[in-house]
């Protein structure tokens, strides 16, 4: 049809032929395009419905594109059966999920859940509300959730499905943070039989596990190997993901050059997937190595690409890492206004992206807590029904069972009073771990912020006064660098150890963050706790890091403020006692200011490039000053 479509060109000595024509002429793309429409949805309305459910099952994560148009073409289909309508609405719901519409698919997924007589389709709708769940940060419901998909496994005949469930727990783990646990059921799909597809998620989900417990292999064979076979199954969002661990292995091992010319290689395809997790994944990593390539012009509009990308996932790692290329980027041109707006943007993404780790750590603790009450009460209710069954024997020889009746409900007593007291006991145990640091063992932030508000709140109404000392390591992050974590979680603890003997019963120390601290002075005003915040510094100046195995030197600045200066307000003391902090610091470091009435508007916040801090970090080396952030 399209062939015999031919538009004849007019003499112009026949006018009203010619304006014919032109008409004619304009209109023939239309009419081609209309034609190849009629023969498209000719060849759709033909196919099966059965046949086009097949094909967007297929497609759904490899061709966007063409799942979506399957999916225009199975809504417009009225003749489907219940098995299939429900199939239908769960291709739905995975493609609001594949478009980053997360809360929009649970609901579905959840809707069909419930609805939903098929155990198949009950499954994958469940699982997908664990992936959602585990994507809008619901991490709570999303462990609860995945374990009733684990417990539906059993139920489930069809092999590839089962393997789907266990594809989303390792998922799952790996939002959460237990990666080891990600690898296990990873690699279980791998030792069984599973389809190539299947095999192919497996071997991205067990290849980022191993990428955050910095286990990969050294040999990139196997990576390539694992690469190429989703490829072969036209996954190219999870064949990229792949590539960009690949790439960013070879940045840690000095090999950015080769990192950036294999993304830059495969750009145009992560495009065309239209993921936007994946797109700021390529774009943030490829900015950050160009950056350190010392290519700033080119990074910068990767680093905008990843920002765009991130910004219905705002607490995302290629977020943080675009907003510091940008803020350093900022830095080296020397434009002050766009570095600070930038370092802002920075700080509250990382915030963000720290925030939503403790999060999923909060709730990976929370669920296990809740699934070990369950399996203590099913065990309590087993012994139970045990003491009920050996009753009935009694009652029918009660005269010779006498005994036996006293003995198992002392037997019953103790058992509910030793579950009792293990309840009690782990639960203190985990209000202790929500209240505590676990590194040094004070008061984590949290904790901290609780018991300051409502120690400044009896203050405030009795009037009595209160004092914070607020300091913060010198240059930290040189003792990590230089002598690992291991030391640098040593000193912390010395640190916390030597401050915490100057503390009374009625004072508050905690730690906020890093190598940050605090001290709540009852009843102290502005003079005392400057004598302690000096005794503090000179105490932690003095610490013997010989223990470490190493020999270095620890120096904190210090800065002080009291209820009489800055209020009641929790907030205001320590913003003040910050401000004062980074005086301290600009000064030389090793020191205590105190917050006066015109300090705030002395002080003007002030950062140091990574040129800067670089230099002066290399001259207290070299000087044996003391190091740290």
């Amino acid at each position: 049809m399209m062939s015999r479509l031919r538009i004849s060109r007019p003499s112009r000595s026949d006018p009203a032929a010619w304006r014919l024509g032109v008409r004619m002429r304009a209109l023939a793309p239309l009419l081609l395009a209309a034609a190849f429409c009629l023969t498209s949805f000719g060849s759709w309305a033909s196919t099966p419905t059965s046949t086009l459910l097949q094909r967007a099952e297929v497609v759904r994560s490899s061709d966007p594109v063409q799942f979506q148009r399957l999916l225009r073409e199975l809504d417009a289909r009225e003749d489907l059966s219940s098995t299939q309508r429900e199939q239908r609405e769960y291709l739905r719901a995975y493609a609001e999920a594949y478009a980053g519409r997360y809360q929009r698919a649970a609901a579905m997924a959840q809707r069909l859940a419930a609805k939903s007589d098929d155990p198949k389709i009950k499954f994958r709708a469940s699982a997908l509300m664990v992936n959602s769940y585990a994507a809008t940060r619901q991490y709570t419901p999303g462990l609860r959730m995945l374990d009733q998909v684990l417990l539906m496994l059993d139920r489930i005949e069809d092999p590839e499905l089962r393997h789907h469930g266990l594809i989303v727990a390792a998922v799952f783990h790996n939002q959460i943070g237990q990666y080891a646990q990600a690898q296990r059921y990873a690699e279980r799909v791998l030792a069984e039989q599973a389809s190539p597809r299947t095999r192919c998620f497996a071997a991205q989900h067990r290849l980022e596990a191993l990428a955050f417990q910095a286990k990969l292999p050294a040999d990139d064979a196997p990576i390539f190997d694992s690469i190429r076979h989703c490829s072969d199954q036209g996954e190219k969002v999870v064949a990229n993901f792949m590539r960009n661990i690949l790439a960013r292995k070879w940045a840690e091992h000095a090999r950015r050059k080769d990192a950036i010319e294999f993304l830059q290689q495969y750009m145009d395809q992560v495009e065309s997937t239209r993921f936007p997790r994946l797109i700021a994944e390529f774009h943030s990593s490829l900015a950050e190595f160009l950056l350190a390539e010392g290519q700033p012009v080119a990074a910068e509009p990767h680093a905008n690409i990843a920002i765009e990308q991130s910004k219905p996932t705002p607490y995302s790692l290629p977020l943080v890492v675009a907003y510091r290329t940008m803020y350093e980027i900022a830095e080296r041109r020397g434009d002050s206004v766009a570095a600070l707006q930038h370092y802002r943007n920075y700080a509250e993404a990382d915030k963000a992206y720290l925030n939503d780790v403790k999060a999923r750590e909060m709730a990976y603790q929370i669920v296990r807590q809740e699934t070990l009450q369950q399996w203590q009460k099913i065990e309590l209710l087993n012994r139970q029904n045990q003491v009920l069954q050996l009753q009935q024997r009694v009652d029918r020889q009660a005269a010779q069972n006498t005994r036996v009746i006293i003995v198992l409900l002392l037997a019953l007593l103790a058992s509910i009073a030793f579950w009792a007291y293990k309840v009690k006991r782990l639960q203190l145990s985990l209000r202790h771990r929500a209240e505590t640091d676990a590194l040094t063992g004070i008061c984590n932030r949290q904790h901290f912020t609780l018991l300051a508000e409502q120690a400044l709140a009896r203050c405030a109404r009795t009037g009595e006064g209160a004092a914070l000392i607020m300091f913060d390591l010198d240059l930290f992050k040189s003792i990590n660098d230089r002598f690992g974590h291991d030391t640098g979680d040593w000193g912390l603890k010395r640190v916390a150890d030597t401050c915490r003997a100057f503390c009374r019963q009625i004072d508050l120390f905690g730690r906020l963050g890093g190598e940050e601290f605090a001290i709540l002075l009852y009843g102290c005003d502005l003079r005392a706790a400057k004598r302690i915040a000096d005794d503090c510094r000179a105490r932690i100046a003095a610490i013997d890091t010989r223990d470490s195995g190493h020999r270095f030197s620890i120096t904190a600045s210090f800065g002080v403020t009291d209820t009489s200066m800055s209020g009641y307000d929790l907030a205001k003391l320590l913003s003040h006692a910050d401000l004062v902090l980074y005086r301290a610091k600009r000064e030389g470091r090793n020191r205590v200011r105190v917050f006066a009435r015109d300090t705030a508007m002395q002080m003007q916040p002030q950062t140091m490039s990574d040129g800067e801090q670089t230099q002066e970090q290399g001259s207290a080396l070299a000087s044996g000053e003391p190091l740290g952030t």
